[in-house]
C-alpha cells in the first residue's frame, strides 16, 4: 500500500475530509477545511470524489516522503513546492516516486493548501467523517496536528476518472478581504448605528485567531442591550460580539452552540476565501442579500466546475 510519512510537519497540518455532519445535536463539532473550495479542487485535480481525505497545510508547509509512487495535487495558499526531481506546481495534478519527498518552501499566498492524493489518505473514520478538530480532539491520530512520523496510508478505493485543469483557483487575499455577509440572526440585538459600524469598519485578524475562530479587532459594536442569548446554533461564518464589543468570525472548528449575539453571517461563497485570511490581515464585511448569496454560490460553483463566470 502507497503512503506518505511526515519527516517534518509544518506549523499546523492536519487531515481533513468535508466534515462531520449531522451530529451537531449531540455536541460534535463538523470541522472539515477551512477553504472547503481548495480541498474540493485539490481533489478533483487528481480525480477523487470531493470528500477525499486531504491534508490542511498551514502558513508554514510540511516535508513528505513516499512509500509507492503516488500521485498528488495541491490548492489554494501557493508555496514554491519541490521534489527530488525538481520544481512542482501548484494547482497541477504531479507524480512523487517511491522514496522520492515533496517540500513545501516559502508561501506567497494565501494561509492554507490542500494537499490531495490519488485515493484519497485511508485513515480511521470517527462519527463517519475523517475531519480532524484539532479543538475536541476528535479525528485521526486522536485528533491532534500531524508529527514527525506519522504514516499516511494512501486509499485504494474507486476514483474519479475526469479530473480538472485550468484557471480554477480561488483567488486569494492580498492583505485581506471583504466578506459579503447577511444580517442577522440577532441584528435586532444591535442598535442601527453599531450595525453601521459593523459593516463600515476594518477589522483585523489577530494572533489570538485559530481553526474555531478569528478574533478580529477593530471598531467597537454596541449592542442594544447588556445580555447574551440563550445558547443556539453556529453556523459557518457567524459573527459573534461578546460584551467587549470586538467581533469573533466562527470558522471550521467553531463550536456547536454559542450564547453571543450574531450581528451578521458571511455568505457560504465567501467562507473558503475567509479561510485563506492569516493573522495580521484585515476585515472588511459587505452586507448581502439572500438573493446575491444565492447568486454567488451558483458563480462559485461554476468556476469550479470549471466555467469562467
Amino acid at each position: 500500500m502507497a503512503s506518505l510519512t511526515i519527516v517534518r510537519p509544518g506549523m499546523l497540518t492536519t487531515i481533513q475530509d468535508l466534515g462531520r455532519w449531522g451530529h451537531q445535536a449531540s455536541g460534535v463539532p463538523v470541522a472539515g477545511p477551512m477553504d472547503s473550495y481548495s480541498h474540493r479542487l485539490a481533489n478533483r485535480l487528481v480525480a477523487n470524489d470531493d470528500s477525499a481525505a486531504t491534508l490542511e497545510i498551514t502558513l508554514l508547509g510540511p516535508e513528505l516522503e513516499a512509500t509507492g509512487d503516488v500521485l498528488c495535487a495541491v490548492a489554494g495558499a501557493q508555496f514554491d513546492l519541490t521534489t527530488d526531481s525538481g520544481t512542482v506546481s501548484c494547482g497541477r495534478a504531479f507524480e512523487l516516486k517511491h522514496g522520492a519527498r515533496l517540500r513545501f518552501g516559502r508561501r506567497t499566498a494565501g494561509a492554507r493548501a490542500s494537499l490531495a492524493v490519488r485515493g484519497g489518505f485511508d485513515v480511521v473514520p470517527v462519527f463517519g467523517s475523517r475531519a480532524t478538530s484539532v479543538i475536541s480532539r476528535m479525528g485521526p491520530f486522536g485528533g491532534r496536528p500531524l508529527a514527525p512520523g506519522d504514516i499516511l496510508p494512501v486509499g485504494h478505493q474507486p476514483a474519479r476518472t475526469d479530473s480538472v485543469s485550468g484557471p480554477y483557483a480561488l483567488p486569494l487575499p492580498q492583505g485581506g478581504a471583504r466578506l459579503r455577509a447577511i444580517p442577522g440572526p440577532h441584528d435586532a440585538m444591535f442598535t442601527p448605528d453599531a450595525i453601521n459600524v459593523f459593516f463600515s469598519g476594518t477589522y483585523t485578524v489577530t494572533p489570538a485567531s485559530n481553526r474555531m475562530g478569528y478574533r478580529l479587532e477593530g471598531p467597537s459594536v454596541a449592542r442594544a442591550g447588556g445580555g447574551d442569548i440563550l445558547s443556539d446554533a453556529t453556523p459557518l461564518g457567524s459573527v459573534q460580539v461578546p460584551l467587549s464589543g470586538q467581533p469573533i468570525l466562527l470558522m471550521a472548528d467553531r463550536q456547536t452552540t454559542g450564547g453571543y449575539p450574531k450581528i451578521a453571517t458571511v455568505i457560504s461563497a465567501d467562507t473558503p476565501l475567509a479561510g485563506q485570511l492569516a493573522p495580521g490581515d484585515w476585515v472588511q464585511f459587505s452586507p448581502c442579500t439572500r438573493a446575491e448569496a444565492l447568486d454567488a454560490l451558483h458563480r462559485l460553483e461554476r468556476r469550479l466546475a470549471g466555467h469562467a463566470s
